[in-house]
């Protein structure tokens, strides 16, 4: 992975607002799942456990985008339905407070699902 392609770089390049939003959401994923491999992919951050995905996000001017794919949107349905959603992501508003806590339990839920599909 060459320099400029590092989470880190990807995130520097944001308003100090936005940056300080992705940083929370990269700090919820690293916490959620120590073990999984940090890189980028699809031109944004990406998390896998097992070499599969687990969950990526993506900073915009309005929103950051959070991509868990339709699983793990799926089983948090209820909880993500205020937010505006495609199939496989949802989109954080900036001018709303993360969901810290939800984000937490949605890349707990993926790793756990990753570990039952292509854990040894």
């Amino acid at each position: 992975m060459r320099k400029e392609d590092t989470v880190t770089t990807y995130i520097d390049q944001y308003t100090p607002e936005i940056k300080s939003r992705l940083n929370q959401i990269r700090a919820v994923i690293q916490e959620a799942a120590s073990s999984a491999t940090e890189s980028i992919s699809y031109g944004m951050p990406a998390y896998k456990t097992y070499k599969k995905p687990l969950v990526y996000f993506a900073g915009y001017d309005q929103h950051i985008g959070f991509y868990a794919t339709p699983s793990g949107h799926s089983e948090f349905a209820d909880e993500l339905s205020n937010y505006k959603q495609g199939k496989g992501s949802v989109q954080f508003p900036h001018d709303e407070e993360l969901p810290i806590e939800l984000i937490s339990r949605i890349v707990s839920f993926r790793v756990k699902e990753n570990q039952q599909k292509y854990g040894k």
